[in-house]
């Protein structure tokens, strides 16, 4: 069984190879719904890692504010946002004693949701 991630990579590698065939270079909002979204928990800690083909101002605000909807706490993050959009960061539960546990696949569910809100208001600019 292939998963979504999988899939994704392997949709993503194919678009490269169209657009180095056809030389495309274009870029638009539909190239965002193919995220790379990696979560790994590490102890108390979860490392996350998002990547996107392009640039896509704004997008930090929304992926921070899904941090906080699960009271997430980033403790070092490195982010570029030059060409493409790549964040990765480590991050810790603020309320270690709370009885709701987070996993990495809530993690990354959460942080796809923000990614959503972030392309459905970047549709009606």
């Amino acid at each position: 069984m292939v998963s979504i991630e999988q899939e994704r990579e392997a949709m993503f590698k194919k678009l490269q190879l169209l657009r180095s065939i056809t030389n495309s270079h274009a870029h638009d909002k539909e190239s965002v719904n193919f995220p790379t979204i990696r979560v790994e928990e590490q102890e108390d800690d979860f490392l996350i890692k998002v990547f996107t083909t392009r640039n896509c101002q704004g997008l930090l605000v929304f992926i921070l504010e899904a941090f906080e909807e699960l009271g997430l706490e980033v403790l070092q993050a490195t982010i570029s946002t030059s060409d493409s959009f790549i964040l990765e960061a480590i991050a810790t539960r603020e309320n270690k004693e709370a009885d709701d546990h987070i996993d990495d696949r809530v993690v990354k569910q959460v942080v796809l949701r923000g990614i959503q809100k972030w392309i459905e208001g970047s549709e009606r600019e």
